[in-house]
């Protein structure tokens, strides 16, 4: 059992397309796609998805939506975020809440649709994990952008993210 990390999917929402520059021609194009490469993630893993799921406004799309949800494997949980509404948060998540502290590993984690200035035992090594920026910044001390804008549409494991976060150890926080 592994645990994997995202954020930002925006499934059926055609213009996230536009606004992050994504290289699709149609949100049908962009949902196959990140579907796909989610395939990474095994069925007994959990897969953190920090907000932004899905854009479900009306029958038709909540079933399309349901039925993409499906298709993910492993345990979902969802944290989150500015777009998640109902059609999305009634979906059979594994959890489902606003921030969360896990530890993966021996690695102790905040979780969040929102990048945050400061979080628990911040100072002790935790590190964060967040959304919502899309491709603005990557990161910075403590903190890694989980979204599928800066990691190539896929999900993350730990050693991917201890590997961005050295790369921020001397940045400042924003």
């Amino acid at each position: 059992m592994a645990n994997w990390y995202t954020a930002d999917l925006h499934f059926n929402h055609t213009n996230i397309i536009r606004h992050c520059s994504r290289p699709f021609a149609s949100s049908a194009e962009m949902d196959k796609e990140i579907l796909h490469r989610m395939q990474c993630v095994g069925d007994e893993d959990h897969l953190w998805i920090l907000g932004d799921f899905a854009f479900a406004r009306n029958a038709v799309s909540r079933r399309y939506v349901a039925d993409l949800f499906e298709a993910i494997p492993g345990h979902k949980h969802l944290v989150r975020g500015n777009h998640d509404h109902k059609s999305t948060n009634n979906l059979p998540w594994a959890s489902v809440q606003d921030l969360v502290e896990i530890k993966d590993q021996e690695q102790n984690l905040v979780l969040c649709h929102y990048p945050l200035i400061t979080w628990n035992k911040a100072r002790y090594g935790t590190l964060h994990l967040f959304g919502h920026v899309h491709n603005e910044f990557k990161g910075y001390k403590g903190a890694v952008n989980v979204g599928v804008d800066c990691w190539n549409f896929r999900p993350l494991s730990l050693s991917e993210i201890n590997s961005r976060a050295k790369q921020f150890a001397s940045q400042p926080k924003p």
